[in-house]
């Protein structure tokens, strides 16, 4: 089969690999579509250890059934899926909390990822989907719920209701412009986004219409806002989001850039700020963000870009160095 290979940094081929093979209560799925995520990206710019080359990347996937060693699995069926490979039986899983699962694994990390025609899966991974819903926004379905789970696991501790909050997010890449388009429908009508890209920018203001920052010209203001969401996760824009936040708010982070860096302890002290972090999802936020893609929550999803996977390097390339406005570029095998 053909697949597209992380060879070195900055490198992707396309490659002939062998057929995947399949585990008991395995199947192996056809890809029909694949997104390129901002951790694909890191890890292709070489800032990825657990990424090494030879990988076959890729996990925001949905496929179609060719062959099963599981039951109530049919060939033909078609699904999106978890790439988390979590033990089902530790303390967190049972909870219903299995992205915290301390045994899991992951596609495109430490097994074949979805950048291929053909990738097998544990079918305990897989969700449900309806079989008529297009390739393209299924495989949105991680993204779109690693925004669900950020979100909404910070309602709980905002003061006041989110849609009488003054929000800002930082980052207009897949999961800033899904987040600004769930905010605005959960009422937020006073929304800013804070995106570097101009192409982006303008995006923004189509697809979201809510006020854009650039944040090399216009940093948000001091003390402006009652929700910050970082979706970016750099140094700067955590220093930025504490500058930002006012008294008693609440900053959620969910980027994932950097490592350790600085922030305003003494502010997140005296002003009683709650700084959330949020890490991808559980199995009922990809359930959940099926069911929000399908029924139209997130829009119409018109700023998702396709390409087929042979132009995967170019797609890389292309998001690296800011020349396309799409938060998300879409491939198909």
């Amino acid at each position: 089969m053909k697949a597209l290979v992380y060879t070195q940094a900055r490198e992707l081929q396309m490659q002939d690999r062998p057929f995947p093979g399949m585990g008991p209560g395995e199947v192996v799925l056809r890809i029909d579509a694949v997104g390129i995520c901002g951790s694909d990206l890191h890890a292709w710019r070489g800032h990825d250890p657990r990424r090494k080359p030879g990988l076959v990347l890729g996990h925001e996937f949905v496929g179609t059934v060719v062959e099963t060693a599981a039951a109530g699995f049919e060939r033909g069926m078609r699904f999106t899926g978890n790439p988390l490979i979590t033990c089902g039986v530790c303390a967190y899983c049972v909870q219903g909390r299995n992205n915290l699962c301390s045994a899991r694994t992951m596609l495109g990390m430490t097994r074949p990822g979805a950048y291929a025609e053909f990738m097998g899966i544990p079918a305990a991974s897989l969700i449900a989907m309806p079989q008529d819903m297009p390739d393209w926004a299924a495989a949105l379905t991680e993204p779109a719920a690693t925004a669900w789970h950020a979100i909404h696991g910070s309602l709980r501790v905002l003061q006041r209701p989110v849609h009488a909050c003054k929000v800002l997010v930082i980052g207009g890449g897949a999961i800033g412009m899904l987040a600004g388009l769930l905010l605005k429908r959960l009422g937020v009508t006073e929304l800013s986004m804070s995106e570097a890209n101009a192409l982006r920018r303008a995006a923004l203001r189509t697809h979201v219409a809510c006020t854009v920052l650039d944040p090399r010209q216009q940093a948000p203001g001091e003390n402006q806002f009652d929700y910050v969401l970082d979706a970016v996760g750099a140094g700067v824009t955590r220093q930025q989001s504490l500058r930002a936040i006012r008294p008693g708010g609440v900053v959620l982070h969910v980027g994932l850039q950097d490592g350790a860096s600085e922030i305003d302890m003494r502010k997140l002290t005296l002003a009683e700020i709650t700084l959330l972090g949020t890490y991808t999802y559980t199995t009922a936020d990809l359930r959940a963000a099926v069911a929000a893609l399908h029924g139209g929550v997130f829009g119409d999803l018109s700023w998702v870009e396709q390409r087929p996977l042979a132009d995967g390097p170019r797609a890389f390339e292309d998001l690296d160095q800011g020349r396309t406005a799409a938060a998300k570029i879409v491939l198909l095998p």
